[in-house]
């Protein structure tokens, strides 16, 4: 073979190993941005649960450790309880009250979520609250403060029960 007929062969071998690698080339490419087109597409639905997660979280805050500390505290003091502190509790139980309504809406947004678990858990969390404020209040004088302290721990269980589970779904959505 002279290289007048070997150039043309040549030539053409280097044209399909140039068109192969294009080829393969756009192949990779077009899976990748088929990947990050799907990521793109699904994670408004998850970023939105995430942000309802978030705002949920935020929603259980700490006015019952306040308010229950307030009550002990007026059960050790008793007629000797300061009226500053007393207006304080005041305070406290208005906020408490606030906390029922954005507790509420967190068990409405978690029952929109498909989420039936931290539901009931952040429905019992209310209820045993609310039962509390029911058992333990200013000028009760015939409960001691170990059953406060019992009480005050079952609901305190119920809280970090309810973290757990929130804890664990948040950490499953951002792993998805």
């Amino acid at each position: 073979m002279n290289s007048a007929e070997l150039w043309p062969l040549l030539e053409s071998g280097l044209k399909i190993v140039f068109g192969a690698a294009m080829a393969t080339a756009f192949f990779y490419m077009g899976r990748l941005w088929h990947k990050t087109q799907a990521l793109a597409d699904a994670p408004p639905t998850q970023h939105r649960k995430l942000s309802y997660l978030e705002q949920i979280s935020a929603d259980v805050n700490h006015s019952f450790a306040k308010y229950s500390a307030l009550v002990i505290e007026s059960t050790r003091f008793g007629k000797r309880w300061p009226a500053a502190r007393k207006q304080e509790l005041e305070r406290i139980n208005a906020e408490l009250v606030k906390e029922f309504d954005r507790l509420a809406e967190a068990e409405a947004r978690l029952l929109m979520l498909g989420e039936k678990t931290m539901e009931k858990t952040l429905r019992l969390y209310a209820a045993r609250i609310a039962l509390f404020r029911k058992q333990v209040y200013v000028g009760r004088e015939d409960i001691t403060e170990q059953e406060i302290a019992d009480l005050k721990n079952s609901i305190m269980q119920l809280r970090e029960q309810f973290y757990d589970i929130l804890s664990r779904r948040y950490d499953k959505l951002l792993a998805a």
